[in-house]
């Protein structure tokens, strides 16, 4: 059996002494893409700052390429794992392409001055996110939609094996959202990245995504193939609200509604 990239056993978090991961146990394998849904206050964000240890405090096995997490060193766990964070409010003095650069610290020694592989890992990720015309300007002069590209631009210049996304497409227009989904499937497709990905966005979680966990008050309620997630009482078990269930006009898959 092929040894999972990411495992956690009996998981837990308590932060303002109140439980907010509760015994979270799964595995992802490598080049999985898994949505991470459910509620307000679920966990959902808690368990993507954990993995990246900018929330530390948690208690519970989790293992990385079969190494315990917290044996790792910052940089060394920067280099497995990318982190993307809602883009939205967020004002940082920097050009894109210095943005970028800074996102291949774990790859440079200490005062080290970047070289002919890092400026290739940039402007690779200039060239695929569609973001090489922005290089020059400044994140606060940017659109939401622009700015969402930019900060996964970055987290692709670090070239890691694992990519955590917060609510990649909220506060996103319909055309900016299908274009930021695509444009993951793409890195999927392109360079084998394994992606776990926090959203409310049920319907692009069934239509982007092969696999699903479902959290609320910090347990897993479902985890299993995206499509299994179109059923009433898993809904309902998850976001305690009724749904419907359709049939896609266009491709062959569900559509929920909440009631």
């Amino acid at each position: 059996m092929t040894e999972p990239l990411l495992e956690l056993g009996d998981y837990s978090i308590d932060l303002g002494g109140r439980p907010i991961l509760r015994g979270l146990a799964f595995a992802l394998a490598r080049g999985e893409r898994v949505a991470l849904v459910g509620p307000n206050g679920a966990g959902k964000s808690t368990l993507l700052k954990c993995l990246t240890r900018i929330l530390p405090g948690a208690r519970g096995r989790a293992t990385l390429a079969g190494r315990p997490l917290a044996d790792y060193r910052q940089d060394e766990l920067a280099r497995r794992v990318a982190y993307v964070p809602q883009a939205a409010g967020v004002s940082i003095p920097y050009t894109v392409e210095e943005f970028l650069f800074m996102g291949r610290y774990p790859h440079l020694g200490p005062f080290a001055a970047a070289g002919e592989r890092d400026r290739g890992a940039v402007e690779r990720a200039l060239r695929d996110t569609g973001t090489a015309v922005l290089a020059e300007r400044y994140l606060d002069t940017l659109s939401g939609g622009e700015r969402q590209k930019v900060f996964l631009a970055a987290a692709l210049a670090q070239e890691t094996e694992l990519l955590l996304l917060d609510e990649h497409t909220a506060f996103l227009d319909p055309a900016h959202q299908v274009e930021i989904q695509r444009l993951l499937g793409r890195v999927h497709d392109e360079r084998g990245t394994t992606l776990l990905a926090a959203t409310h966005d049920l319907n692009g979680a069934l239509a982007h995504f092969n696999r699903v966990l479902a959290l609320r008050e910090g347990e897993i309620r479902f985890d299993g193939p995206a499509s299994k997630l179109a059923d009433p009482a898993v809904l309902r078990d998850v976001f305690r609200h009724d749904f419907v269930i359709l049939r896609h006009p266009t491709a062959d898959r569900a559509v929920v509604l909440p009631e």
